[in-house]
Formats: structure tokens, C-alpha cells, sequence
């Protein structure tokens, strides 16, 4: 058994048990999700965080490539009470530094006491106390990344379900889960998925039915060009949008968005919709959320907190969910989101005919 350490922005330094070895830093996060963890550690919006998982056990059922959400794991370091070997043995190879045997309890309630901070964290035969400060101070040195939908979107365009016979949905892929693409094909949608960056010339030439902006990471003030495309068609295109794509979609509509004490992260989030009062549980995974919708309607609110859920406007063909009704891994309460998106195609096309 070698050691770790974890320094923490509150100045306290943890001792734990190296997994996977290695120096990192990030800001330190909590999921409450119980399963899905290849799931949540392949899930791209978490680039350049440290996951810390509040569930005691983290491996209990292996690890399947099947059930990964994107190519690479994304996190820059993990923490949990216990990994399995299995787990541990993954993120070695991965290059990702791990941590365990430490009382996860106590810093998840510093989190949602304090709010997410920032940590280092040094595993391995040579760790020690200081390197693990020397990784915290470094990351309090580093300014918020602005270009990180470069990490963690596709370079050049990929079309997926060339052959389908349904609308075809044009998704800005700003750190896309892949079961966000499976399940638009599912419906037999054809997929294009552009880069985050991608251009107005981009979408025309892609000529889409629905502009679909994804989830990502941080700060939604980041995907400016994403922004200027929702500009530029709304009203034209339908819009839809998943998680970092809802606050995106509110912002370039005259809405605002603002940084969270300590986000949304896990499985069991309750939602209610204000035309229903249905109240159904969600995925989710973010540390933004709307502030102020501009111009369109909250129709969905998180019933612990009453941040928006769901934001729609008939008017403009927009309809956007914070939380990620793809659902992997969660409850498929929401599923029925996708048919929602696609029928706003279906509306353009009888639309257009008349």
C-alpha cells in the first residue's frame, strides 16, 4: 500500500491510500449517483475536475467499455471511500491519479458547506504532503480554461445513421455524452455532430431540421461561437439543448447564467414540471445554471432548490433541459425529452407544407 495525499483550498491536507499513482489538481466536485460510475468518469463535462464519489463502494460491478460515454476518462483525478482493483487498474491505465481509504463523507459536506474548491493531490511511492500543496498551489494560480470545448469535442464533422429516415439533427458537440447521439438514432434520427467551435457556414451546409447544442464543461460564457449559432437561427431552426446547452441557448436569447455553490451531480434529482406538477427524478451533471431565462418560458424547476429545469418557447421552436434525460446512468423518467425535439421537426415540416 503506498500513500496519497489531498490538499484542499480550505488548507486542510488528507491523507488516503494511492490507487493509481500520479500528481494532479482540480476542482473537487461530488456526484450522490450510486451506479453508473464508468458512466460518470467517461462523461466528458467533467474535464479538469476531481471526482469525488459520496457512494462508500466504487467498482462493485467491473468495468465494461460498453457502458462508456465517451473514448477516455475525464476527471483529472478520482477520490472514493473504496475502489475496487478494478477500478483502480483502469484509471492506472488511463493515467488518471486515485485516491481511497479516506473519510469521503467529511469532504462532501465541506463542499456543500464551502461550495466546490480547489485541491492537488499527489499519489504514489514518492508522494508527500508538500507535493500535494504544490499541485493545490498551482491550480489556485491557473485561471479558469476558456478553450476547454477543445479537449473534449470531435475535430471534424461525424455523421451518424447516414441512412436514417428521420429528421436530421444537427448537435454542436461541446463535450457530448454518446448516448445523447444513441438516442436521437434510436429514433432514427440522422446525427450530425460538428464541432464546438463549428462555423454558420458549418450548420447551412449541414441543413438541419433541429440545432441541437450538448452538455460540457464549465463555464458556458466559454462557447461563444455555440452562442453565436443560436443567434443566427433561432427562429429558423428549432433549438434544442442538454445541460451546458440550455444555459448556452438562454444566454444568446437575453438570459444570464451564474456559477453554482457546489452544482447538480448524481441521480436522483427531483424535478417538477409547472404544467403538470409531475414530479419526476434526474440525471445530472453541472456546476451552472440559468439565472435569468430572457426569452423563454421556465417550464421545469429542481424541486430543492427551484433552479430552472426545463426552458421552452413555442414561439421561437426552442426547447432545452438541464438535466441529462438520456439518462446514463439514472432513472429514464425523461426519455420521452427526445421524441419532444424531434417532434419540433415534424411541426416545421407540416409548418412548411402549409
Amino acid at each position: 500500500m503506498t500513500g496519497a495525499y489531498v490538499a484542499l483550498e480550505d488548507g486542510r491536507v488528507v491523507e488516503a491510500r494511492a490507487r493509481a499513482p500520479g500528481r494532479s489538481r482540480g476542482e473537487l466536485v461530488f456526484t450522490t449517483a450510486y451506479t453508473g460510475y464508468e458512466e460518470s468518469l467517461t462523461d466528458p463535462s467533467y474535464e479538469e475536475q476531481v471526482l469525488t464519489f459520496s457512494y462508500p463502494l466504487i467498482g462493485n460491478y467491473g468495468v465494461r467499455e460498453e457502458r462508456f460515454e465517451s473514448d477516455r476518462v475525464h476527471p483529472r483525478a478520482v477520490v472514493a471511500r473504496e475502489l475496487t482493483d478494478d477500478v483502480a487498474e483502469w484509471l492506472t491505465e488511463e493515467g488518471v491519479p486515485a485516491v481511497d481509504h479516506l473519510d469521503t463523507r467529511d469532504l462532501v459536506v465541506g463542499i456543500r458547506e464551502e461550495g466546490a474548491m480547489k485541491c492537488g493531490i499527489a499519489a504514489g511511492p514518492d508522494a508527500t504532503p508538500e507535493a500535494a500543496k504544490e499541485e493545490l498551489a498551482q491550480c489556485k494560480g491557473m485561471s479558469e480554461h476558456t478553450d476547454i470545448g477543445s479537449q473534449v469535442s470531435v475535430a471534424e464533422q461525424e455523421t451518424h445513421n447516414a441512412d436514417g429516415t428521420g429528421p436530421r439533427v444537427t448537435l454542436v458537440d461541446c463535450g457530448a455524452k454518446g448516448s445523447i447521439v444513441s438516442s436521437l438514432v434510436e429514433r432514427d434520427a440522422v446525427v450530425d455532430v460538428l464541432p464546438y467551435d463549428a462555423t454558420v457556414a458549418d450548420v447551412r451546409h449541414a441543413d438541419p431540421d433541429v440545432l441541437f447544442i450538448s452538455n460540457g464543461p464549465g463555464d458556458p460564457e466559454n462557447f461563444e461561437q455555440a452562442r453565436a449559432l443560436v443567434e443566427e437561427f433561432v427562429g429558423n431552426v428549432p433549438l434544442a439543448g442538454i445541460c451546458l446547452g440550455q444555459q448556452v441557448i438562454a444566454g444568446a436569447l437575453g438570459g444570464d447564467t451564474e456559477k453554482m455553490a457546489f452544482g447538480h451531480r448524481g441521480v436522483n434529482q427531483p424535478v417538477r414540471d409547472l404544467r403538470t406538477d409531475k414530479v419526476v427524478m434526474t440525471t445530472q451533471n453541472h456546476g451552472y445554471t440559468v439565472s435569468d431565462p430572457g426569452d423563454l418560458e421556465v417550464t421545469q424547476v429542481n424541486v430543492n432548490d427551484d433552479t430552472p429545469e426545463g426552458l421552452e418557447s413555442e414561439e421561437l421552436e426552442v426547447i432545452t433541459r438541464q438535466y441529462h434525460p438520456e439518462a446514463n446512468p439514472g432513472p429514464h423518467d425523461s426519455l420521452g425529452f427526445f421524441d419532444d425535439v424531434l417532434a419540433l421537426a415534424d411541426e416545421r415540416v407540416v409548418n412548411t407544407a402549409d
